[in-house]
């Protein structure tokens, strides 16, 4: 029977409609570390050594991860181990999900340039964030109230230093949360009291800006997580960010 000439225009115009996959593009979100410190600094030699090009939504750790579980992605990035973002969804680490260590990252707590404080301990360190410590006094510096300041809930940096050096305790009522470390780093500059902790990567980024203060390491995996094996062009981006030719572009 012949198709009436109705039918076939709809057929074809439903066709042109359908979204069309390009080839060779890619599209992460995450982790915003991972965005500024790793993947848009290498964006052009990706896309040269590979023939993929990386569009990065930087959000959070969690955030890429919970377009995993929602499936709206296969693969995210992240500054949380997978096994810290298994545990915060009630998830069993059984293999579903895969873990693609690019590189480590450390967190350094951060202080205003005029404060004398070198140093502190993990114990100081979450007394502070905490609020049992209040006036920067009470750890050799100057007489001057603390300004506590973290990135948002949803930001594995905080995460991650909330685990290892807070002991997942809360923070002190009225921290101030940002959205970025960018915003991080202005509101510790712009306050003489202020502390944060940040990648150190974003140290040589905003030199002379803030202070680091020294303190035992803090480190944590800058990975790209999938459900699955990754998909043909992600294992190329993957094996290719492993390689001392694209982690010379790292920040």
């Amino acid at each position: 029977m012949k198709t009436p000439a109705y039918l076939s225009l709809i057929f074809i115009l439903s066709f042109i409609a359908q979204p069309m996959a390009t080839a060779g593009e890619l599209v992460l979100s995450g982790s915003t570390t991972v965005q500024k410190r790793v993947l848009e600094p290498a964006a052009d030699a990706i896309e040269a050594a590979t023939g993929v090009k990386v569009t990065v939504r930087g959000t959070s750790s969690g955030k890429g991860f919970k377009e995993i579980l929602n499936g709206g992605a296969s693969a995210s990035i992240s500054s949380s181990s997978l096994k810290g973002l298994l545990e915060k969804n009630s998830l069993a680490d059984d293999g579903t999900y895969q873990e693609h260590v690019i590189t480590r990252d450390v967190i350094v707590p951060i202080v205003h340039t005029s404060n004398s404080v070198s140093e502190l301990t993990f114990q100081q360190l979450s007394d502070i964030n905490t609020g049992k410590i209040k006036n920067w006094s009470d750890v050799g510096g100057p007489n001057q109230k603390i300004i506590v300041i973290t990135s948002s809930k949803g930001s594995a940096t905080r995460s991650v230093f909330q685990k290892k050096v807070m002991n997942k305790a809360d923070y002190v009522k009225g921290v101030r949360e940002v959205k970025s470390t960018r915003q991080e780093v202005g509101l510790v500059r712009k306050f003489k009291g202020g502390i944060g902790a940040i990648s150190e990567g974003f140290i040589a980024m905003n030199p002379g800006k803030v202070k680091v203060v020294k303190t035992d390491e803090i480190s944590r995996p800058l990975s790209i997580i999938t459900k699955g094996a990754p998909e043909a062009d992600l294992q190329k981006v993957i094996d290719f960010l492993k390689t001392p030719e694209a982690q010379k572009h790292f920040k």
